[in-house]
């Protein structure tokens, strides 16, 4: 887009907007004022943040919002209404996030020079195209209220939340209170998304899912087979309704532990346990790797390297064959750096005949993520 000339304003609006930084403190603005926004994943509200003000920008240009513009809003409307957040509560993240990037945009126009009566005119332009949108989103949230409180569905996954947060309810149909189902949680936060995951969930066996504290949450009798691809799905043990609370909560915490280690997929509660109790100590992290890889520098790409690759031959059992193949490197490459990293530490790898070599292992494991996590 470029902007008539002489319009400092629009292009102060372009080029901020355009720097994921007034983004990031946009979004925050919004989270900070709502706790159930913040409750949302925080890569949901930038999504969101980042249509509608390219929206804003649209409409400028165009003179008014346009039809996309528009549906944009609806849509931001009724996904906040399906994901349990009160219209109040919403505009008053919609406010914070316009009220800090109308404050940016002021600040730095004047800092540049721009006339007060264009910044003026700008922010009357914003105000205009605002206050339209804030009645698109305000209608569809009202409308998709309506629709979810007039069915049968909201009812029950009303008593999924309490389940999963351990309130004493009745178990509808079709679980089974004698039953035991595999609690199953993600970060996935969009409709549309969730919709085509419950799907899969439920195709193999009954269950219930539906949007929990605005993630898709599920209790199934059976694991689809093969596992779903994409987005992080962690599934718990088999339990019976009453018994899931406890790993519900666990099963949040080991979600944020995968995520931070960039995996995808169904995984099994288990399989992420050292991960997420090493997540929830970042203060032992940091004592380990102090105390483990003091010869490293986090700032040479080099010692992240060797650190990168120890990491791997950790956790491909110290074999070297396997660790190069996943590196896509040769195995002499893998026994250098393995070498040269227990130089520059003064540390050598624990030996299997050590008798406390897997607790070794397991230290310079957390030592090694906590410090590559510090590095990047």
């Amino acid at each position: 887009m470029e902007p008539r000339e002489g319009d400092r304003f629009l292009r102060l609006l372009i080029e901020r907007s355009a720097d994921p930084a007034v983004l990031d403190a946009t979004v925050r603005a919004a989270r900070t004022r709502s706790d159930l926004v913040a409750a949302l994943p925080e890569e949901e509200t930038r999504r969101h943040t980042a249509a509608l003000v390219e929206g804003v920008l649209a409409a400028l240009e165009e003179g008014g919002p346009g039809p996309e513009v528009l549906a944009a809003a609806e849509r931001l409307g009724s996904d906040r209404a399906r994901q349990g957040v009160p219209v109040a509560a919403f505009l008053d993240g919609f406010q914070a996030g316009r009220a800090h990037l109308v404050r940016t945009l002021v600040a730095d126009g004047r800092r540049l020079g721009v006339p007060d009566s264009q910044l003026l005119d700008g922010v009357g332009r914003i105000d205009e195209i605002t206050t339209a949108l804030v009645h698109r989103m305000v209608h569809a949230h009202r409308v998709a209220e309506l629709e979810t409180a007039r069915t049968a569905r909201e009812s029950t996954l009303q008593t999924l939340r309490q389940l999963l947060h351990g309130e004493p309810v009745a178990v509808p149909a079709p679980l089974d209170a004698r039953a035991a189902y595999h609690c199953v949680v993600s970060d996935v936060s969009d409709p549309a998304v969730a919709a085509r995951l419950e799907a899969r969930l439920t195709s193999v066996g009954p269950g219930l899912c539906g949007l929990v504290d605005g993630r898709l949450a599920a209790l199934v009798a059976r694991l689809p087979d093969p596992p779903p691809a994409g987005p992080l799905l962690v599934a718990a043990p088999p339990a019976r309704p009453g018994d899931v609370a406890p790993l519900y909560a666990l099963g949040r915490r080991a979600l944020r532990a995968g995520a931070a280690a960039g995996l995808t997929g169904l995984r099994d509660l288990a399989d992420l346990a050292l991960a997420t109790v090493t997540d929830a100590e970042p203060e032992l992290g940091g004592l380990l790797a102090a105390a483990l890889l003091r010869g490293l520098d986090p700032g040479d790409p080099f010692h992240r390297e060797l650190a990168e690759t120890v990491l791997a031959y950790l956790d491909h059992g110290g074999r070297i064959e396997p660790t190069a193949a996943a590196l896509h490197v040769h195995g002499n490459t893998v026994k250098y750096r393995v070498r040269r990293l227990q130089e520059l530490t003064g540390r050598p790898l624990p030996a299997p005949a050590d008798g406390a070599a897997v607790a070794r292992t397991a230290h310079l494991w957390w030592a090694l993520r906590h410090w590559l996590a510090a590095a990047r």
